[in-house]
């Protein structure tokens, strides 16, 4: 190869690592937000206030580790109704009431990629939806009833974004 060659070689090899400088995976599992408590168990949970964040969801993770969790945030309480569309690992799910205590639990398995046969409501109003690791809240011993405490740093509720 000549001189020219070695230099447009070289000048390929920098651009290409340019390009690729900062587009390493992102950490993988939900990246902590805020505390959610119940019967003296806390979890760590990313947060979704915002329609599209509420949509995704855990869709999609491959993992979610003891201690972890998403809190599904929404403005007004109402009866809320969730799936397992595109989720890949088995989740407990604790519906929350407007006044801080558990309304309704499932454990939510995974179905076949991309469906949504099985639906999960709260049966009753609620503002808030905790899903950590399927067996999490037996664990802890969770029931019905059961109050439910926040981080100071959780978004006001009547602030998080309605659905469309």
């Amino acid at each position: 190869m000549n001189a020219t060659g070695r230099t447009w070689q070289a000048a390929l090899v920098v651009v290409a690592a340019m390009l690729t400088a900062g587009c390493e995976k992102p950490q993988s599992g939900p990246q902590p937000s805020a505390t959610v408590t119940i019967r003296g168990q806390s979890w760590q949970v990313e947060l979704a206030a915002t329609a599209d964040q509420r949509y995704q969801g855990l869709s999609d993770r491959k993992d979610l580790q003891a201690g972890r969790g998403m809190l599904f945030i929404f403005p007004q309480p109402r009866v809320l109704d969730f799936c397992m569309r595109f989720c890949l690992i088995p989740l407990d799910i604790a519906f929350i009431g407007p006044d801080m205590r558990v309304v309704r639990m499932y454990t939510m398995e995974v179905e076949p990629y991309g469906f949504d046969t099985k639906h999960y409501d709260s049966e009753v109003p609620a503002q808030y939806a905790l899903e950590v690791p399927k067996g999490a809240l037996a664990a802890a011993g969770v029931r019905v009833g059961d109050k439910v405490g926040f981080s100071s740093n959780m978004p006001d509720a009547a602030k998080a974004e309605p659905d469309p």
